[in-house]
């Protein structure tokens, strides 16, 4: 190659190894960097000659070494004070390493400095590649010329302890296996949710490895094989959130990154659920006595329509019946175990869990609707669970559905010979979905419908005695209340009643079911029915 090209090899490996060759001849790292700047200008010299060399590598250590012995003679004290042996064998083994591994050992190099965290990233670039000096490096980042220093030799030495560890992991595929979280949201998530920025795997084992323990970005880089830079970047949008303000992850005092949220494992996950689930017959034979108790009372609600069966109500019924037995352990825990823990209060919050294969809870969705067939309000509202299929979603425009405008036609009844061709098909869907029944040539409201002026829907559910319920209640809440304590962090105490509603996901499901066996609850063939759908209405 000609001389003028020798510019291309000058690399931030190559300069590293020439530091390192340095190093081992100077009595410290002012020394090296000196010592090393003298060989680069001698490079840079040699560069704008004319000329060709054959062997580069050798021609790099022969300039080396000719400046070493210029150096060596400047100096009173001896140039290898730092390295026990003959500098000249240590020479040759360094240049025939170069011959024989210099591209294996450059791309390692390069490779490890892209494993370093941003502080110490930052000087080996600015030195190595933006050919800054050290004050130029300290003056550019506002810190101490002696930290620069530091962070150089601590970087090289980093770099140099590693390289036998990095040869291995360099055949390492990137440890991002599939992980999933169940992950809930409660208040108002226009204010941000961090949930957002939790899409990617990526995202995710960095998440999960801040819950295992607070954790260094350097130390999340080694585990997941990834660039520091990457997990910096990472950290940072994962610590934000979506408005700056909250972020599944928090920066601690020391630098490290902790959860931000209410996140379980899969052991706890299944412990806390099994801790409310194992009462659960107790708590539906209670249930039981209740309806049976009250059962003239349900059937004597004034609905609006023409006929309702016991089943209907129960269906309506079942989300309340079955909250009363989670919301005595929250009691309990409240009043008796957690009682000194401050409550968290931010306009969103966001809790979950690892994902263990099943599903559990569901929702309940609400819309409304003015002036709509008659009525100055119209309020609807669906449950959904594993035996219920969703009707509608929350906010949805009734007033633009067809279906719910004949359910609400319908309330007194609707002739069918009094609807036009296009809502005769209408009405047909919504049979089949449980909006309607027909009753020779008329059709009615199949869902509950009862009118606003009767607001006490749900007081008799609400009415089960929870004095009956308090044995359960307790022993429950007292093993919920160790095994919170132990599996959430101490700053995050304050959400306890989000872990808590996380557990209590599957009562819902296995009252119905436990119901359902008892021969109280009849649930719709393919879930879709007028069961857990009613009105209310506003004349």
């Amino acid at each position: 190659m000609v001389k003028r090209d020798l510019l291309k090899t000058i690399d931030d490996g190559l300069l590293d190894k020439l530091y390192g060759f340095c190093y081992a001849r100077t009595n410290d790292s002012y020394e090296a960097e000196e010592l090393c700047s003298d060989i680069v200008y001698a490079l840079l010299k040699a560069a704008d000659t004319d000329g060709e060399i054959g062997n580069v590598y050798p021609f790099i250590w022969k300039v080396a070494r000719n400046v070493y012995a210029d150096y060596s003679q400047k100096r009173s004290k001896h140039s290898a004070v730092f390295y026990e042996g003959d500098p000249e064998k240590a020479m040759q083994d360094t240049e025939a390493a170069e011959e024989d591994d210099a591209s294996d050992a450059l791309i390692l190099i390069c490779r490890r400095i892209a494993f370093l965290t941003k502080a110490y990233r930052e000087v080996m670039i600015a030195f190595y590649l933006d050919g800054l000096s050290t004050a130029e490096i300290a003056k550019k980042l506002d810190v101490g010329e002696g930290t620069v220093r530091q962070r150089l030799f601590s970087a090289r030495q980093k770099i140099r302890g590693e390289m036998e560890e990095m040869k291995e992991m360099d055949h390492r595929p990137v440890a991002l296996e599939n992980i999933d979280f169940v992950i809930w949201g409660t208040g108002r998530p226009s204010w941000g949710d961090p949930r957002q920025v939790c899409t990617r795997q990526f995202s995710r084992h960095i998440v999960w490895l801040c819950h295992q323990k607070p954790r260094s970005a350097s130390e999340i880089a080694e585990e997941l094989n990834v660039p520091t830079v990457y997990v910096e970047e990472e950290l940072e949008i994962l610590t934000k959130g979506m408005n700056g303000e909250y972020g599944l992850l928090r920066r601690l005092d020391n630098g490290r990154y902790a959860i931000n949220f209410i996140l379980l494992d899969k052991d706890v996950i299944e412990k806390a659920m099994e801790l409310y689930t194992a009462r659960v017959p107790q708590i539906c034979d209670i249930i039981t006595e209740h309806i049976e108790k009250h059962k003239e009372e349900y059937l004597a609600f004034p609905y609006l329509n023409k006929k309702v069966d016991l089943n209907l109500i129960l269906w309506q019924q079942i989300k309340h019946l079955a909250s009363v037995y989670p919301g005595a352990v929250a009691s309990i825990l409240e009043q008796k175990y957690l009682k000194d823990i401050q409550k968290t209060n931010r306009p969103f919050t966001v809790y979950g869990y690892v994902d263990i294969g099943k599903y559990f809870g569901g929702g309940c969705d609400g819309t409304d609707a003015d002036n709509l067939c008659g009525y100055s309000r119209i309020y609807m509202e669906n449950i959904y669970i594993t035996r219920i299929r969703k009707h509608f979603c929350a906010e949805a425009d009734i007033s633009k559905d067809p279906q719910i405008q004949l359910a609400i036609r319908a309330i007194k009844g609707l002739n069918v010979a009094a609807i036009s061709e296009k809502d005769k098909e209408h009405a047909a869907k919504a049979i089949e979905s449980g909006y309607l029944y027909r009753d020779g040539d008329m059709l009615y409201t199949k869902i509950l419908v009862s009118e606003q002026k009767d607001s006490h829907l749900f007081d008799l559910s609400y009415r089960l005695d929870s004095s009956s319920l308090k044995s359960a209640a307790e022993s429950t809440a007292d093993e919920l209340a160790a095994l919170y304590r132990k599996a959430i962090p101490d700053y995050l105490m304050g959400e306890w009643t989000y872990a808590n509603y996380l557990a209590s996901m599957p009562v819902l499901d296995a009252v119905v079911e436990c119901l359902i066996e008892k021969g109280l609850l009849t649930p719709p063939e393919n879930g879709l029915g007028a069961e857990g759908c009613y009105m209310i209405v506003e004349k």
